[in-house]
């Protein structure tokens, strides 16, 4: 390999285009998309359903052809004779990943273990992903976070340097999500880049050093976590319940309020600072003899960018 190509991005995706046709209808999945992914980084990759986010990810594993666009994963490119060279260099963890109900753990791994030429041994790959006490019983008999942890474990088995983690914790208690997280934490530590698709909201804030949020097939931001809820308006909501409410004009002109929205006897306002704003807030209820049932507070997070950017909850891809 070349140090041009040892230097390189892990990823880079220019002017990416794929559109499904059906008939006469094209659907346009991925729209000239661009996106960096550097060495050593947790990317996460958000958007709602059909937002493009798989069909990004499918062509950069080389499972699908895009239609216009330039495509290097570690320096190389798909559709030529390195295409080898790329596969022995990446591992690939599906939405959904299916085994043999009868084969047990130690048997898949072995399985997957014959597919490469070097690479990690079976049993490095169980105490990564915390498997060896199970490593004799059969699929049939694992729990959702046990098989998730497995088809991590034979995305890992040959040593990649970039990891493909699609969803991989939809479905899983909270327990098993966390145990995932720390297989990503530590083959991070180890040097490995990872990129992420989650629908989780404190999965991508736990986990990634960047994220870019994806709507109809491109990138709308792109950015550290921290500076993308930086991007709004103010970090911070301060939430009221109450029958009556002074009116948007009044709660505006409290200093360091933002913007109101209202549901049903429910107010989020959000506000620069709390503690200048909220005893503000409580004396203009007081003022208007308005009495308040409930009150909390709570910091912005990436879920609140994203309705912000398009409208929809990033989970559900429903109206805001």
């Amino acid at each position: 390999m070349s140090a041009s190509a040892s230097n390189s991005p892990a990823i880079e995706l220019l002017g990416l285009r794929k559109v499904y046709t059906k008939g006469r209808e094209e659907t346009v999945a991925v729209d000239g998309l661009d996106l960096v992914v550097h060495r050593g980084e947790v990317f996460g990759l958000l958007g709602p359903n059909g937002a493009g986010k798989t069909t990004t990810v499918e062509i950069c594993e080389g499972l699908t052809v895009p239609d216009a666009g330039e495509v290097r994963i570690l320096g190389r490119q798909w559709r030529n004779k390195e295409d080898d060279a790329i596969r022995a260099r990446i591992g690939v963890c599906l939405q959904e990943t299916k085994f043999h109900e009868n084969a047990n753990v130690r048997e898949v791994l072995t399985l997957f273990r014959s597919c490469f030429e070097s690479g990690r041994s079976v049993d490095d790959a169980l105490a990564l992903v915390s498997l060896e006490e199970k490593q004799g019983a059969r699929q049939k008999s694992l729990s959702g976070g046990q098989r998730q942890r497995l088809a991590v474990a034979t995305a890992l088995l040959g040593d990649p340097e970039l990891l493909f983690l699609d969803e991989p914790t939809t479905g899983l208690d909270p327990q098993s999500r966390r145990q995932l997280w720390n297989v990503v934490g530590d083959y991070q530590k180890a040097g490995g880049t990872v990129l992420l698709t989650t629908h989780y909201m404190d999965e991508a804030q736990q986990l990634c050093d960047r994220v870019a949020i994806v709507d109809r097939g491109q990138v709308i931001a792109i950015g550290t976590p921290a500076e993308l809820i930086r991007s709004l308006a103010a970090e911070h909501f301060v939430i009221v319940d109450s029958r009556q409410s002074p009116s948007d004009g009044d709660l505006l002109a409290v200093p360091e309020v933002v913007a109101v929205e209202r549901q049903e006897q429910r107010l989020i306002l959000t506000v620069e600072s709390v503690h200048r704003t909220l005893p503000l807030l409580l004396q203009l209820f007081s003022a208007c003899e308005f009495a308040i049932d409930g009150l909390s507070t709570r910091h912005a997070t990436l879920e609140d960018v994203f309705v912000h950017l398009t409208g929809r909850r990033l989970r559900e891809g429903e109206g805001a």
